[in-house]
């Protein structure tokens, strides 16, 4: 791995050097819109310093109040995303409840709503939760989880958004708002440092070019050392090497139509998730693994040393991103146009027996290319007595993906000897082969054994909305969206790659001894051992991959989606609703398991909730229960009966799930200088119709989703401090247990072993310390996250476990503290 590259971009410190200012240090909580001027008086304010709710949201494809919506939604403003130090949503999604956003592996991110998540990464899948930038669906899991770059807000909406959103959003929909170029001039900077080596900048500058046109461009650069190394070579785990730019142009035509161009690059390079070895092995690299493993002697990984021998292993992603937008408006309504192009590609190569023994190495190795296309055409309006969203899209990709599967021929040794019961054959063959003086090895050679896939894919829709107005007080609001989805496939599953190995097989053929190969002298039984070696052992016929094989298929489904909400306002500041909603995701296909194929997911949500503002105490309350039913929902499992022929491998299961839940929001500003904040989950999702891939039934078990979760969040500013005003920022946030089923500790999510536990409760304490001058013209601040040191077990992969005798774990990021400079013009 190369060292760590430059601590900020050269495009970053031009910006920086031209007086570009630092993004301002902001209050969690999400109702403050704007931050008071310090320069003015305090007993200036208005006594009402915030407008509770007063935050204006798309999560309707229509601008509302957040306060008048009838969905259940969490607002993530960019002061929290600041007040927090993230880099993205997986730095903060603990503070969503109900919102899990997995990035141990940013190429592939795992994002969970409600309990409802998609583990496979393969292109051949979809995401239960759909993520949104700037209204354009981010495919894939390579591109689905970029780093924060000029962002206004996030709306997590909860629960299924098909009417609106439309495909993938079967769990909820994550909307990411970036800013547009405004008129105003603006420049600013900000850097921060920290432990493990931290370095982040980023600057912004907004140019009005004339007065219909504006510029505006942003860069990021987030550095860091990594937080743990390993015990044999030293090399860094968890570092950071991430870099983005943003540029967008805004160009008003005429007083009625607009352009809006953005474009969008990323660039990550960085070590791969740490695998954390449970099995206590010495320094010899050809001591083999306990089999079968012992969970009684694992390792706490939470102590253990770090032992990762990955060839090439690193993780990176090349992104560019277009997005153009073309709205106009008539007498009666608007006409918006949306054409967005996103490209990608991403590398991921990583260790999966946390040893550095060649006689248990293998490392798993996942490559994607990705391509697509979206166009939309949205038209709305409103009268007195309705509202209304009418459009059509159209969505094209092409994806190329290459799983791999890397071992040395010591390691096949080992999955002959543990798996077949064929003893080393190889060991063997080669110590018997030098003993006669014959300089021949068969170990030490690198073999890879991989599955090629490519996917082409479309899809079509029509959809509307509208808001009855029914009276004053109570509104009906009636949608459906029709979706057609067109799906080509293919597997390929080429013959294994070992080169040396075969060179010098070939060697042993063409070489005599006293006229007669090398090869005819060995015993016959040494004879069949490399012949059956000669082919793949890992993806093969025995596991259901026919080799050499050029597999397709091609399937096309339509989907309804409706939705019908009513909704009554009580009182100007208490609003009621309730819904019945609909959603879906797209069949596909497992990447590795050659002709897979599953059916689409669907779900049925029945929700009823409460919007209220207390405008006398400053009081914001808002809460909701739901039921849903879903159906058909994939997960990634781990099959043990793919052990017999080779490496296990995760497959692809179906399931029928059932949850029942309550999620509450509480928001309160007593005095001008507090802000306090609550938001939490409650939620019992179980199985209706499941079986594990060991076999055993799951139905009318919990799914693993822990019960309850919340975040709490307070803020008090002290006013008149060297003449500015500083703020104290404290977030603290829970997540339960999780539920353990029949099948979990198979897949590693719940206790495997007395000396350690995995799935348990998580605890997460942030806080902040922020100075910042009149009109925020510059600032210092402090900041730690984790403030605890909390650590913990996040799960177990024991795809090497059933043959290797090698298990890993992996673990969450220790304490991190940081110092932060701005400066703005």
């Amino acid at each position: 791995m190369s060292m760590r590259q430059r601590p900020l971009s050269i495009a970053l410190r031009a910006l920086l050097i031209g007086g570009g200012a630092l993004l301002s240090c902001s209050p969690l909580s999400a109702q403050n819109a704007t931050t008071p001027d310090a320069s003015k008086p305090a007993d200036a304010a208005p006594k009402k310093t915030t407008q509770l709710g007063n935050i204006t949201v798309t999560a309707q494809s229509r601008s509302q109040e957040m306060q008048s919506v009838p969905i259940p939604l969490q607002i993530v403003t960019a002061k929290q995303i600041d007040t927090l130090a993230a880099t993205d949503l997986s730095k903060m999604s603990l503070f969503v409840p109900g919102l899990v956003a997995s990035a141990d592996q940013p190429t592939q991110p795992r994002y969970e709503l409600r309990g409802i998540s998609t583990d496979d990464f393969g292109v051949g899948t979809e995401s239960a939760v759909g993520v949104y930038i700037d209204g354009v669906y981010a495919a894939r899991s390579g591109g689905a989880l970029l780093a924060f770059n000029d962002i206004k807000r996030i709306e997590v909406l909860k629960g299924p958004q098909g009417t609106l959103f439309g495909r993938n959003a079967a769990a909820g929909a994550i909307s990411i708002i970036t800013n547009e170029p405004s008129d105003q001039f603006e420049a600013k900077a900000r850097v921060r440092f920290g432990n493990y080596g931290r370095e982040y900048g980023d600057a912004l500058l907004n140019l009005p070019i004339n007065k219909d046109m504006a510029l505006r461009v942003s860069v990021l650069d987030n550095q860091s050392d990594g937080w743990v190394k390993d015990a044999a070579t030293g090399k860094a785990y968890g570092k950071d090497n991430d870099w983005g730019t943003r540029v967008a142009y805004r160009w008003n035509v005429t007083p009625d139509t607009r352009v809006l161009l953005s474009w969008d690059h990323e660039k990550l390079n960085q070590p791969p998730q740490p695998a954390f070895g449970l099995v206590p092995l010495s320094n010899d690299p050809q001591q083999r693994a306990p089999f079968p493993a012992d969970p009684s002697t694992y390792l706490n990984p939470l102590h253990a040393p770090l032992y990762n021998d990955a060839v090439g292993a690193a993780e990176t992603r090349r992104f560019d991103g277009s997005t153009l937008s073309i709205d106009h408006s008539f007498s009666w309504g608007s006409l918006t146009s949306t054409t967005a192009w996103r490209n990608f590609d991403t590398f991921n190569r990583g260790d999966y027996d946390g040893t550095n023994h060649i006689v248990d190495y293998l490392d798993t190795t996942n490559i994607e290319h990705n391509n697509s296309w979206y166009q939309e055409f949205k038209l709305s309006g409103n009268t007195d007595l309705i509202d209304w969203v009418a459009g059509t899209s159209y969505y094209q990709e092409q994806a190329r993906q290459t799983s791999q599967t890397n071992v040395f021929t010591d390691s096949v040794d080992t999955l002959a000897q543990n798996v077949l019961g064929a003893g080393t054959p190889l060991a063997d063959i080669t110590q018997a082969l030098q003993s006669f003086g014959l300089p021949f090895n068969l170990l030490g050679d690198p073999w890879r054994e991989q599955i090629n896939n490519t996917g082409h894919f479309k899809a079509f829709a029509a959809f509307g909305d509208v808001i009855w107005h029914l009276n004053d007080r109570l509104n009906l609001t009636t949608g459906v969206r029709f979706t057609r989805d067109q799906k080509e496939f293919t597997w390929f599953n080429p013959p294994r790659q070992a080169d040396a190995f075969d060179q010098t097989i070939a060697a042993l053929k063409s070489n005599a001894v006293d006229g007669v190969p090398i090869y005819d002298l060995l015993p016959p039984e040494a004879q069949g051992a490399l012949d059956a070696f000669s082919q793949n052992l890992i993806f093969n016929g025995a596991s259901g991959a026919p080799v050499g094989v050029l597999v397709k298929s091609k399937d096309s489904w339509n989907d309804l989606s409706p939705r019908a909400v009513l909704d009554y306002k009580f009182t100007p500041d208490t609003m009621g609703y309730v819904s019945v909603t609909k959603g879906y995701k797209a069949g596909g296909y497992n990447s590795v398991q050659i002709g897979s194929h599953f059916a689409p997911e669907k779900v049925w949500n029945y929700e009823a909730g409460i919007k209220t503002v207390f405008p006398d105490q400053n009081l914001l309350f808002n809460a909701s229960t739901y039921y849903y039913r879903y159906d058909n929902r994939q997960a990634l499992t781990l099959d043990p009966n793919s052990a017999g022929s080779g490496v296990p491998r995760y497959l692809v299961s179906s399931s029928n799930q059932q949850a029942s839940g309550a999620e509450l929001e509480m928001q309160w500003q007593p005095v001008s200088a507090l802000r306090l904040g609550l938001t939490g989950a409650y939620i019992d999702a179980t199985y209706r119709d499941a079986i594990a891939p060991s076999g055993v039934s799951l139905n009318g078990q919990p799914t693993g989703e822990p019960k309850l979760s919340f975040a709490t969040t307070m803020a008090y500013t002290w006013q008149n401090v060297a003449n500015g005003e500083l703020e104290f920022d404290l977030s603290y946030a829970y997540r339960g247990k999780s539920r353990c089923n029949l099948d979990s500790q198979l897949q590693g999510t719940c206790e495997i072993s007395p000396n350690f536990s995995v799935g348990s409760s998580q605890n997460r304490a942030d806080a902040r310390l922020d100075w910042r001058a009149p009109g925020d013209r510059w600032g210092v601040a402090a900041y730690v996250t984790n403030l605890a040191d909390r650590r913990y077990v996040t799960g177990v992969n024991n795809i090497t476990e059933s043959v290797f005798g090698t298990p890993y774990a992996n673990i969450t990021p220790p304490r991190m503290w940081g110092m932060e400079l701005r400066v703005k013009l």
